[in-house]
């Protein structure tokens, strides 16, 4: 998700557009002159100072956003505790107007100016972290100083996708505006730019995981998946309820599994398993290493052998089937603790995870408190829980995939706590003792 700088980044990235638009389609030529693209007010503009046309991307409504607008609600439980930082989902309502210096210059710079926003229906993530990308040191180029907070707004990273579309407005409504704005009428264009998504990264409660879930899955096509497990390995027992992680195998259950030529489309990685592990049941396949945590999709396709000579041709595909990648933890190791006797601490704490984290996966470390099982006198305090967001993969130099990540924490109470990761949702695994409570992994904050 984006945070509060995410306006202003979309204003940016939009007067970069067009700016880049004009000087492309050589606008300078059919004006006989520079032409200026600003983000101002109507009120502030007047073309007499300057002696220069101007195309100006002026935003002046910010709306909710309906379709977003009950995710991640309630954002607080009956105690009053937040356990949710739901987003706040914003439509930018912008006028796009032109000014001339000479006759028809007001005419060709708006041509251009919606051209170019016709042409551009969505923003793109490489074009937006392009535009706001920090200034060089080498060539110069990027945010000014005084913009340079906006490389931090992380707007390439949100789930939603920045779209463009025209918006009609009536002549009343046009009229309304331009004497609200006190300026003389421009030839406008309006715009819906949606959907901004802006989220708090505050600390939220979180309960333990659901140990068993009660699912159903009915049959819906043939080949038809049922219910997926995992397999730790091929000597290994099939088990149900099993977290799937890393390099294990998934186990396909369902009808009419079996075909003349069987392939296995996992997330868009194609794998053939092996002929001795199919039957109508039951498919065993091995995860692909590249696979990242998160929610998955595996579909099973039937593809038959065709022409001369024989080529193996798709044919019937199964029902896609989602599952869970779950990450986990390999190693911890806390760092820079700081704080002493009853003061809260702060600290590192450095991670050895798989699979490896992308650069725009979303990575929440969950931490709940382990009391001591007697205590003098009885502690009747409920277990503290804390979370912390990593910092965005994709703000690394260069930004690639990695295994090993560092979450900085404070504001903990000295303790020993359990640990988890969500990775995209999708949680690391606990284990447990011989009674079974939750174990491990746990770290230590002295």
């Amino acid at each position: 998700m984006s945070n509060a700088l995410a306006i202003a980044s979309v204003t940016h990235v939009l007067k970069d557009l067009l700016n880049n638009g004009l000087i492309d389609h050589d606008v300078t030529g059919a004006t006989g002159g520079n032409v200026n693209v600003t983000a101002l007010p109507p009120d502030r503009i007047d073309i007499t100072e300057t002696g220069q046309s101007q195309l100006n991307l002026f935003m002046y409504r910010a709306t909710p956003n309906l379709g977003w607008s009950n995710v991640g609600f309630p954002s607080l439980n009956s105690q009053g505790e937040r356990i949710a930082n739901p987003p706040l989902p914003i439509d930018l309502h912008y006028l796009l107007t032109a000014y001339g210096v000479n006759e028809l210059h007001s005419e060709i710079l708006l041509g251009y100016g919606m051209q170019l926003l016709h042409e551009t229906p969505a923003l793109g993530r490489d074009a937006i972290r392009t535009s706001l990308a920090p200034p060089s040191s080498v060539s110069g180029v990027g945010l000014p100083p005084e913009l340079q907070a906006l490389s931090t707004s992380e707007l390439a990273e949100q789930v939603e996708q920045i779209k463009i579309v025209p918006e009609i407005l009536s002549t009343e409504e046009i009229s309304k505006l331009w004497a609200a704005f006190g300026a003389k009428y421009r030839p406008t264009a309006a715009y819906l730019v949606s959907v901004v998504l802006i989220e708090s990264k505050k600390s939220t409660k979180s309960a333990l995981p659901v140990k068993e879930r009660m699912i159903y899955v009915l049959p819906f096509r043939k080949p038809e998946i049922e219910n997926i497990f995992s397999q730790k390995d091929s000597s290994s027992p099939i088990v149900e309820n099993q977290k799937i992680l890393s390099e294990y195998n998934i186990v396909l259950k369902g009808k009419q599994l079996q075909g003349e030529f069987v392939e296995i489309n996992i997330s868009g990685y194609f794998v053939s398993p092996n002929i001795n592990d199919i039957d109508d049941k039951q498919i065993i396949v091995q995860l692909p290493s590249s696979l990242p945590a998160g929610i998955q999709g595996a579909q099973v396709i039937h593809q038959n052998y065709m022409g001369s000579p024989p080529e193996p041709h798709r044919g019937v595909e199964s029902n896609v089937a989602a599952f869970v990648l779950s990450p986990f933890i390999e190693t911890k190791i806390v760092t820079n603790v700081q704080g002493t006797g009853d003061d809260l601490r702060s600290a590192d704490i450095k991670l050895t995870v798989k699979p490896a984290i992308g650069e725009t996966q979303r990575v929440i470390l969950l931490m709940n408190e382990i009391k001591p099982d007697i205590v003098s006198p009885p502690d009747t305090s409920p277990p503290l829980s804390y979370s912390f967001q990593a910092p965005s993969m994709a703000l690394l130099s260069p930004p690639a995939p990695t295994e090993n990540i560092t979450i900085h924490i404070s504001g903990v109470k000295a303790g020993t706590y359990l640990i988890r990761i969500q990775v995209d949702g999708a949680e690391s695994p606990l284990e447990t003792d011989a009674s079974g409570k939750y174990d491990e992994p746990q770290v230590t904050i002295p």
